[in-house]
């Protein structure tokens, strides 16, 4: 069996991440998606193990002693991370393997596994992803902040990706991603 891929797909808090990949996933048959671990408390509706594996902040930094995550990072007062085995498992069975993370965390799979492809979802601009956060209505006024601080980090980090989608027009945009995994899956084919 051809082993499969593995994307790394980042952007900023609010840009329509967690949208995309799940409009994604209900078209690619053979993509994955690997559950990220966190220490934040988990948010309305959330179920540990299906959104996240919600840890201990004592829990994860034992994960990191033992080298358990691909990548881990801390954002936003939280540490958060993937766990390493279930990923390799899945990309080793031939899967299409997707991660959602951050771009501190992307930037260290990128090292670790230099044949991960990297895919960047951007908002249409800084102030509609304001709107987006705002709009969540999930955070108070000093994490909108810091998320839009972050935001323009992460930004400036688009350039060390392999493609970047601009997530104005959702459809399309998932339109897009789904071209570019099958065009990815055909090339390893």
């Amino acid at each position: 069996m051809a082993q499969g891929d593995l994307f790394v797909i980042s952007g900023p808090s609010g840009a329509g991440k967690g949208t995309v990949i799940a409009r994604v996933l209900e078209r690619a048959p053979r993509v994955w998606l690997s559950v990220s671990a966190t220490t934040r408390s988990p948010r309305e509706g959330e179920r540990d193990g299906v959104n996240y594996f919600f840890l201990s902040k004592e829990e994860f930094e034992r994960g990191i002693e033992q080298d358990d995550f691909l990548e881990w990072a801390q954002y936003a007062g939280n540490y958060y991370g993937t766990p390493r085995r279930s990923v390799e498992d899945h990309v080793a069975a031939g899967d299409q393997v997707i991660l959602e993370i951050e771009v501190q965390g992307a930037l260290q799979v990128k090292e670790r596994m230099p044949e991960a492809k990297m895919l960047f979802i951007a908002p249409p601009s800084l102030e509609v992803l304001e709107q987006r956060l705002r709009g969540r209505g999930t955070e108070d006024e000093a994490t909108i902040r810091k998320r839009m601080e972050a935001a323009r980090v992460e930004l400036s980090q688009e350039k060390e990706y392999d493609v970047c989608f601009v997530n104005d027009r959702l459809d399309q945009c998932v339109d897009e991603v789904v071209a570019y995994l099958e065009e990815q899956a055909a090339n390893e084919a």
